[in-house]
């Protein structure tokens, strides 16, 4: 089976570039009236969805990225998708806000896959990204078609539009 992803060593971020152990902050549920915040910090897995072209052309500050998880992992929050037959359903782009990438070193074993969350975005300025990535010197990058599959998947989810009522059923 041919690889999802390539290895690079750039500072230069891309749409798809996986990123190991990137610091986030994490808010609290009551923000400090004094106007002086602090936060704790916690470090994701993250796979940055922001085009490539808005990197390339400094068009954002931020850029927008989802924590990417090994399934089993992701199971031991989300017990529910162990059960058979769930990640086959994910598999083929029917688990809502979820989408699947064979893993970088083992394409052929399923059970290696990781699992993107598009539930949660973090939003991390490009030049700490960039210089995180940098720092971690071999990293891996989604490549052609993936890479596109991957970025329709997460246009998907948000182009979503719930109806009110439908056309009824042809029976």
């Amino acid at each position: 089976m041919e690889s999802f992803w390539e290895e690079v060593s750039s500072a230069t971020l891309r749409q798809g570039d996986y990123l190991l152990n990137c610091p986030v902050p994490v808010f609290q549920d009551q923000p400090n009236s004094t106007g002086q915040q602090s936060f704790p910090v916690r470090g994701y897995d993250l796979v940055i969805v922001t085009q490539s072209c808005d990197l390339d052309n400094q068009k954002v500050g931020l850029a927008a990225s989802c924590p990417i998880y090994p399934i089993v992992e992701y199971e031991k929050v989300n017990q529910a998708l162990a059960k058979k037959g769930r990640w086959e359903e994910v598999r083929k782009g029917r688990g809502e806000a979820l989408h699947l990438l064979s893993s970088p070193i083992n394409p052929s074993d399923n059970r290696a896959a990781l699992v993107v969350d598009f539930r949660e975005i973090y939003s991390v300025p490009v030049e700490f990204l960039s210089k995180h990535a940098q720092a971690q010197g071999l990293r891996w990058r989604l490549k052609s078609p993936y890479l596109e599959h991957f970025s329709q998947a997460f246009a998907r989810f948000f182009m979503r539009v719930g109806l009110p009522s439908s056309i009824p059923p042809f029976k």
